[in-house]
């Protein structure tokens, strides 16, 4: 029974297990961004434990196939070097894996953000969405409605 967990868990299901469980995260960010659910359960640190679950093993499965982690830093020595890195799909669901967690953190950050200032759940809903697909891009438009909600400007708040 261990060796069918074990031959189950791959990098791939663990894609799909991740891409898939973030869906409902998100979607409690988009429609009910208000909820106490959201607010105790999407905008906590919760999901980043989960998926803190599965980064730790990807870097397990890593470490158990003798990964090179200190040739990652050959990253900064330029494209070439980060192309190559992206070969190997154990960095990837790394790299996808900290992708998938820091959107998800800056949506629940705008979530909570935009309660401070009554924003509106529907233009929210656009930022929202930008920032699951693309997550800076997300942040800027969500300081752009948020600059007109606040009616002022602070970069260090």
């Amino acid at each position: 029974m261990i060796e069918q967990i074990y031959t189950y868990f791959t990098i791939e299901t663990l894609y799909m297990w991740v891409n898939l469980g973030v869906l409902p995260f998100w979607f409690i960010l988009i429609f009910f961004p208000k909820s106490h659910l959201c607010r105790y359960f999407v905008a906590s640190i919760f999901p980043i434990f989960i998926l803190s679950g599965a980064y730790i093993f990807a870097l397990y499965k890593s470490y158990q196939l003798n990964y090179d982690f200190i040739g990652n830093f050959t990253l900064y020595l330029g494209l070439d070097e980060l192309s190559r890195l992206f070969e190997d799909h154990l960095y990837l669901m790394i790299f996808w894996t900290h992708f998938v967690a820091i959107n998800l953190f800056l949506g629940g950050w705008i979530v909570k953000d935009a309660q401070k200032f009554n924003i509106n759940r529907i233009l929210l809903a656009v930022p929202i969405i930008i920032t699951y697909l693309i997550g800076p891009i997300g942040l800027f438009i969500y300081w752009v409605i948020r600059i007109f909600y606040a009616k002022r400007m602070n970069l260090y708040e």
